[in-house]
């Protein structure tokens, strides 16, 4: 290997890794410099020129000239008789400079030389990820599913750099095929064994403010706020924002027309139900707002447990507790208190009816019901489980199931 082979090698990694001049010459410069010092002892004598656009790369090594029985140190000194071989009319005292060719170093050093050259390109390389997504965190990267794994997927971004996307920040109903173009979060960047991960998120509330910058023109120009998002990935979300222009309203911009927008975003989230309010700093107001679509009567806050008493009407109370209890949970945590849900006038309650439970139970469960002459709760709870089992094609757990949610409603 010669010189002018070792700066081309360099050159296709520096276009194809975008580094810089500058740096690219210093790598190369200590490169050798630690090559020279182990063979010499010292670097400080040796000239290094690296010219990287004409592809060469010179050495010159800088020696003392002394008298021929004074010669102790070959790599710093010359004696006269060698150096007036170079040049006649030097003197004891001058410096000598000499070129030093790519195989004076002899073959064990250049291999050496290679090895580190590798190493320290290597170093860079991670250097250079590790750098450049510590700058993108927060942000969404698209790449292509390289390797699928029982616990993570193995993304490939357009350099061809891995990312890993592991099953705890995949939306449930995930489902990805080798080559197919996955959207997600810069959510982590770590070093690991000496090597970067870049872990990606598709669960984080940062993936769902991205989306929004995307598809809502006004959420990126900063004229709409996103004051707060909570998230149950895959089953729902609520997102508080706000306008400081009086002329734009936040939540119409933000779903667009005929939710134009935001239909966008559900579909990248995997269908997540996504519950845009207006934010306010009024506590009671942001409570309601936050409990959509359940209307609420009245409510009594609890600062200094940071509770909250809700009161509702009978067919409200399963819209604000929500299907899994999401709707509530949520709501919680985006208000900052825990709502306690009570039913207004519950003590009148006689019956309810079932289609007040569609978002708890499925509606084919409902419909399975109804089709054995059950249409409210409590002709539901009239009968035994086990006649249910006979009458209907439920199986004996979803009865089970069916009657705890019933009689939840009268307790």
């Amino acid at each position: 290997m010669n010189a002018i082979e070792l700066i081309e090698s360099f050159s296709e990694f520096k276009d194809t890794k975008n580094i810089d001049r500058v740096t690219m010459m210093r790598i190369l410069e200590d490169v050798f410099r630690a090559t020279l010092n182990k063979k010499y002892g010292t670097d400080e004598h040796v000239d290094i020129i690296i010219n990287p656009d004409k592809g060469d790369l010179e050495i010159w090594i800088n020696r003392e000239i002394v008298a021929d029985d004074l010669l102790e140190d070959p790599g710093t000194e010359i004696s006269l008789t060698d150096a007036l071989k170079i040049e006649p009319d030097f003197e004891i005292g001058e410096e000598v400079s000499e070129e030093l060719k790519m195989k004076d170093f002899g073959r064990r050093n250049i291999l050496a030389l290679r090895q580190n050259l590798a190493a320290k390109l290597m170093e860079l390389e991670k250097e250079h990820i590790v750098s450049l997504y510590k700058d993108r965190m927060g942000e969404i990267v698209t790449g292509e599913v390289y390797q699928i794994w029982k616990r993570e997927i193995l993304i490939l971004d357009d350099d061809d750099n891995e990312l890993i996307l592991p099953k705890s920040e995949q939306i449930p109903s995930d489902y990805f095929k080798k080559g197919e173009s996955v959207r997600a979060v810069v959510s982590d960047v770590i070093v690991k064994n000496g090597s970067p991960v870049i872990v990606l998120s598709r669960t984080n509330p940062a993936f769902l403010e991205r989306l929004f910058e995307l598809e809502v023109p006004e959420v990126f120009d900063g004229l709409i706020t996103i004051k707060k998002i909570v998230r149950e990935p895959g089953e729902r979300a609520k997102v508080a924002v706000e306008s400081y222009d009086d002329r734009i309203d936040p939540v119409g911009a933000c779903v667009g027309m005929k939710g134009a927008r935001i239909h966008g975003i559900v579909r990248e989230l995997k269908n997540e139900n996504i519950d845009v309010i207006n934010y306010t700093s009024n506590s009671q107001l942001l409570i309601a707002r936050a409990l959509s679509p359940a209307k609420v009567v009245s409510m009594e806050i609890h600062e200094d447990e940071s509770r909250v008493d809700v009161y509702l009407k009978p067919d409200q109370v399963s819209l604000a507790i929500g299907r899994g209890g999401h709707n509530i949970k949520l709501a919680s945590k985006l208000c900052g208190y825990e709502i306690d849900v009570y039913r207004e006038g519950a003590e009148d309650i006689d019956d309810v009816d079932l289609d007040e439970f569609t978002d708890e139970m499925d509606a084919w469960i409902i419909d399975e019901l109804k089709a054995v002459g059950c249409d409210t709760a409590k002709s539901v709870l009239d009968l035994t489980p086990e006649e249910l089992v006979k009458r209907t094609d439920l199986e004996e757990e979803t009865i089970k199931e069916i009657f705890s949610i019933l009689k939840a409603e009268f307790e």
